[in-house]
């Protein structure tokens, strides 16, 4: 139970999944802004530098939380029939992105990233979107034998649904059906 660094105290896995499941509870409570690793800790009830051990800053600790709840809420099981996998993944991300906690974590971390360069990065490093919808997009582009990478497809799949949603749009208007579908002759033509 060493910390991910490999160095340092002994991380205990009990504080750090109360620190993961409180960042992004308080994060729907008091928002970004007011969102401190004070009061991490506090709702966490482990000391600050407990949570100072393990992460730099707040953005981190909400990233961590949310990639980890994604990989849950995203993971959808796979049908045999690519169209209906797609309307599944469309469905999950659309609950992720605008119902769940670990969502509006994401989007914070998406908002803020526009004005600090360091949560952009942090945001850069890893593609929790487009490696959720990945096995989908591989049956799908198997199915349709389309000539679009994996990275176009990815966008094609995600694009429309995370565009709304980021928008402020009502996230009961989108159609995932409908989603699915265009995306699935979208793919057989290109």
């Amino acid at each position: 139970m060493v910390g991910a660094s490999g160095r340092g105290r002994p991380r205990s896995e009990s504080a750090r999944a109360a620190v993961l499941h409180a960042v992004d509870d308080l994060l729907v409570e008091v928002g970004y802004a007011a969102l401190t690793m004070k009061g991490i800790a506090e709702r966490a009830g482990v000391g600050r530098q407990t949570v100072y051990r393990w992460w730099s800053n707040k953005a981190e600790v909400l990233y961590e939380a949310s990639v980890l709840d994604a990989q849950d809420e995203l993971a959808v099981p796979h049908s045999g029939d690519a169209r209906t996998d797609v309307e599944a993944y469309l469905n999950a991300l659309v609950a992720f992105l605008a119902r769940s906690h670990a969502g509006a974590a994401y989007r914070a971390l998406m908002g803020e990233a526009q004005h600090d360069p360091a949560v952009a990065r942090l945001l850069a490093s890893r593609d929790i979107l487009g490696e959720s919808a990945a096995a989908t997009v591989k049956t799908a582009i198997a199915a349709t034998s389309t000539t679009l990478s994996a990275e176009q497809a990815t966008a094609l799949l995600i694009g429309p649904a995370f565009f709304r949603i980021l928008s402020g749009h009502d996230a009961d208007n989108i159609d995932t059906g409908a989603l699915a579908d265009q995306f699935m002759r979208v793919l057989k033509q290109g």
